[in-house]
């Protein structure tokens, strides 16, 4: 593909991913992005070089990226898994403070008694299944290093992600000038800059001082403490995306194939927030290029749709896997909190100047024709076809999948949940036949070379033989009534007719009458 001049930067869409595991993490996002400017001038002060600046910049704000891919086993431990992350920064996390955070959030919520036999449980596998959590969490964040094409060092370091230096970390209890001095920096600025936030300067040295030679370096947080008035200077009022980017080790644009390997690595990762929705993204990517080139869209729209189905769900780290794996039917603040995940996808992916277009696309998938969709609300002709497309491939291959609340459906079930919605006015008719096409659970349909006319066209026109006027057809379709005004006058223009009964006569002669509207 053609590099364009808004092709995103690679570090541009590093940024993103790190707004997603903020939400994760139960902090506002852009910690990350702040930590990772703390971390810089830390490194500045002790005098680290280029090289290990640069590593510093990319690491610290992926370093997190594995753990929402442990988040069902961790729900499973204590509950809600944004919520346990939330607190993790509250305590130096070793020996009785470390077991106190567990035990608070190990069945909350539950019964008393079941609350009682989950303490039990966890109390006699809790360690080694957080030790195994742990280690998963740094291969997994290794792999999604590599996947976006940074280097090896950058994955070395993300090893050592949970590692003290005390040498009470996780997994291997790596201890001292053992950890590199890039994640101890690292490791001093992520917790640093939560207490900064929310206890000021004064408040983020009490903390550095207390876990001084426990869980950080002695000498850097020595550094911290003497100068943090000059480490910590404005930054809880600068742009810190601006700022994070015009510090970004340089880069070039990534081009069309590059582009397409760090999305459809974002995409893999997110769908490991949960187990049911492994393989999600890319399924729903495939099925909604396959259906937009079914369509007869252009390449770039066909490979908008690809990129968005990729990126779709990126919101869902925002939301806890109590919620997300829940067999129980929902609460109305946890149907509200699955609202909100295609918002928070596309605010993550908008402030990527090159994917403006693929995060409006991702933001809407959930949008239905009648207004019924979410988060928004919107409907009729405030939605594209490729917003229709995306939403169709979405809704036809979540159900294919098994969910807590319910078995997968078979392909052909799928196909007719699909066709429902379309009698129901959520889901456009060309959308859902394109898709289903795709899916090989309907026969292609021919498109029209006769005439010139277009499969829009080929629509209407069949629809005009069943003696539709334009403002049925119109209301059918949920197009405004000039567009359908414009494409019949073009169709009678393209085939020489002046009336129904010259079009139906057309339709007929070029075996176009049985292709006007899609099956009930």
């Amino acid at each position: 593909m053609k590099q364009s001049s808004a092709d995103p930067r690679r570090s541009e869409v590093l940024a993103a991913i790190s707004l997603a595991i903020d939400l994760g993490l139960g902090q506002p996002m852009e910690h990350m992005l702040r930590a990772s400017l703390l971390a810089l001038r830390i490194a500045g002060a002790a005098g680290v070089d280029a090289a290990g600046q640069g590593r510093i910049y990319y690491a610290n704000q992926l370093a997190w990226i594995g753990c929402h891919a442990d988040s069902f086993e961790l729900a499973a431990l204590f509950t809600d898994d944004i919520a346990f992350r939330a607190d993790y920064y509250n305590r130096d996390q070793h020996g009785l403070p470390m077991y106190a955070g567990m035990f608070s959030h190990a069945g909350a919520g539950l019964p008393p008694l079941a609350r009682v036999a989950q303490w039990t449980r966890f109390a006699a596998t809790g360690s080694g299944a957080v030790r195994t959590m742990i280690a998963s969490h740094c291969v997994s964040a290794g792999v999604l290093a590599s996947s976006v094409g940074l280097d090896d060092g950058v994955a070395g370091l993300l090893t050592h992600t949970f590692e003290r230096w005390d040498g009470k970390g996780l997994p291997e209890g790596v201890a001292g000038p053992e950890i590199p001095l890039e994640m101890r920096i690292m490791h001093l600025a992520d917790t640093a800059e939560v207490f900064l936030r929310r206890e000021g300067v004064a408040g983020a040295v009490a903390m550095v001082r207390a876990r001084r030679g426990s869980q950080f370096d002695p000498a850097l947080a020595g550094l911290f403490i003497d100068q943090a008035e000059a480490l910590t200077e404005g930054l809880l009022d600068v742009d810190c995306w601006q700022a994070a980017l015009d510090l970004a080790p340089t880069d070039a644009p990534l081009t069309g194939g590059q582009l397409d390997a760090v999305l459809r690595a974002i995409g893999d990762f997110a769908d490991l927030k949960s187990p049911y929705t492994a393989g999600h993204s890319r399924a729903v990517a495939a099925l909604a290029a396959a259906a937009g080139e079914e369509h007869g869209l252009p390449a770039d729209d066909v490979t908008e749709l690809r990129r968005a189905g990729w990126v779709h769900d990126l919101g869902r780290l925002g939301v806890s896997n109590q919620v997300w794996d829940k067999k129980e039917p929902l609460s109305g603040l946890e149907l509200e909190r699955i609202r909100m995940h295609p918002f928070l996808g596309e605010r993550i992916l908008s402030r990527v100047p090159g994917l403006k277009g693929e995060a409006a696309l991702a933001g809407s998938h959930h949008e239905r024709l009648d207004g019924s969709g979410y988060p928004r609300g919107i409907g009729g002709t405030e939605l594209g076809i490729k917003q229709r497309i995306l939403a169709a491939a979405d809704s036809y291959h979540v159900s294919l999948e098994p969910r807590p609340h319910r078995p997968a459906l078979t392909p052909a079930d799928a196909a007719a949940r699909l066709r429902q919605e379309v009698s129901a006015g959520r889901l456009g008719t060309e959308a859902v036949e394109a898709v289903l096409v795709a899916a090989g659970q309907q026969p292609r349909r021919p498109h029209a070379a006769a005439a010139g006319l277009t499969p829009r066209e080929v629509e209407i026109l069949g629809m005009l033989c069943r003696g539709m006027t334009p403002a049925e057809i119109a209301a059918s379709l949920f197009l405004a009534r000039k567009t359908v005004r414009n494409h019949v006058e073009h169709i009678y223009t393209k085939i020489g007719a002046t009336n129904r009964v010259g079009a139906t006569l057309f339709a007929i002669r070029n075996g176009l009458t049985e292709y006007g509207v899609a099956p009930k």
